[in-house]
């Protein structure tokens, strides 16, 4: 007599492959969004821009772009000069939509809530873009133009965002433990290098000779206003940097520092006629009485009169002053009878970059000026070494 042992089948959800099961929920799953999602255009990120293109003429342009996962910049990790994809592609994508306001704390004015995170079907999206989405794709929600917005233009304000990071969503594990979503960080995108290909683009397509998308988004003139105004605030404020003393008098000090008071017989002092007072003594301070935080302004003290030049005069006067211009930063000097005497040195600048300092700083640190050596134009500040270095035959 034979016996035959009978086992059911092992159950389990989960398979090594991916099989019916899976296609099932993959289809139910895709179908939600069909039904539910929002409609989002993508930019495709195509990769950094291709040095050749920096050849590239109005006749013969250049659209090369290296692989989309180089680096151009090693030392920075970030790619300045980006190449889109001029086709847009459209998909389906589910958000949470939340406010977006303005916070006003102790460190200034910022933006909250200005990040969406947003879930795509994984399968779907894959064969939209022929690949998975990555960072530097930049995604336009449609559903959020606004046709109402107060300016003078006849389009509505789109509003685009940049995937940051991108990672499977948990919710979209199902019960065979394969997942099906990918959740997208996505960040609103400024008005920079790496998006002047998408800002370039015409606001209106039926007017593609009118404003760009950046005559639109963009908010530097704006700013730049902004920033103009608060410098000559300051300017009006603080003209000069350190402390303001042109309103101080100054006397004479001793020499061991106190003041020392200059006086005269009331019975000698006879001022009616000029040659008394072509004859007088000058009585100049041969010091400042004050100290503090950058006081040098290459003016004589209690407004008294000096002279100014490259080399000091001939015949000088005791208590003459005379300020140096060819000193940087420009010194005032006093002459005691024997000698000329520094006084201070003129630290006293604007504060405008865009202003001549006549200070180390602002003639020989920033140089700019070009000159001609061995037949090839190079910068003053640059090494005459390097300039003058054999260059290797080609």
């Amino acid at each position: 007599m034979f016996t035959i042992n009978m086992y059911m089948p092992r159950l389990s959800l989960y398979k090594p492959e991916r099989g019916n099961d899976y296609e099932f929920l993959d289809k139910q799953i895709l179908e939600m969004f069909t039904v539910g999602g929002t409609d989002i255009h993508i930019h495709k990120y195509l990769g950094p821009e291709n040095p050749s293109d920096a050849d590239a003429t109005a006749d013969q342009p250049q659209y090369d772009a290296v692989a989309e996962t180089n680096i151009q910049d090693l030392l920075f990790m970030e790619n300045r000069d980006r190449k889109y994809d001029p086709d847009v592609y459209t998909h389906r994508g589910i958000y949470n939509v939340q406010d977006i306001d303005f916070d006003l704390s102790q460190f200034g004015l910022f933006l909250s809530n200005d990040t969406l995170f947003m879930t795509v079907h994984i399968r779907s999206i894959v064969k939209t873009l022929g690949r998975k989405p990555m960072p530097g794709d930049v995604i336009e929600l449609p559903h959020l133009k606004d046709e109402y917005a107060l300016n003078d233009y006849s389009v509505a304000l789109k509003r685009f965002y940049v995937i940051e990071d991108i990672n499977r969503a948990a919710e979209g594990f199902t019960q065979t433990w394969y997942p099906h979503l990918y959740r997208l960080k996505l960040k609103q995108i400024m008005d920079s290098q790496e998006y002047k290909e998408i800002l370039d683009l015409p606001a209106d397509e039926d007017n593609e000779s009118g404003n760009t998308l950046r005559d639109l988004l963009s908010t530097y003139e704006r700013e730049m206003q902004i920033n103009n105004a608060v410098i000559q605030q300051a300017e009006a404020d603080a003209a000069k940097s350190g402390y303001d003393t042109t309103h101080l008098f100054t006397t004479q000090l001793s020499p061991d520092g106190q003041i020392e008071v200059v006086t005269v017989d009331a019975d000698s002092l006879d001022a009616s006629t000029a040659e008394q007072l072509a004859d007088r003594v000058m009585q100049t301070p041969d010091g400042q009485g004050y100290s503090g935080y950058l006081v040098g302004d290459g003016i004589a003290p209690n407004g008294e009169a000096f002279g100014h030049g490259i080399q000091f005069p001939t015949t000088p006067v005791e208590g003459n002053y005379f300020l140096r211009t060819d000193f940087f930063p420009n010194r005032l000097f006093r002459y005691d009878g024997v000698r000329w005497v520094k006084m201070e040195d003129n630290v006293r600048m604007t504060l405008t970059n865009t202003d001549n300092r006549q200070t180390q700083k602002g003639s020989f640190i920033n140089n700019d000026n070009t000159d001609v050596i061995d037949g090839e134009t190079v910068q003053e500040r640059q090494s005459l070494s390097e300039a003058l270095r054999p260059k290797a035959d080609n």
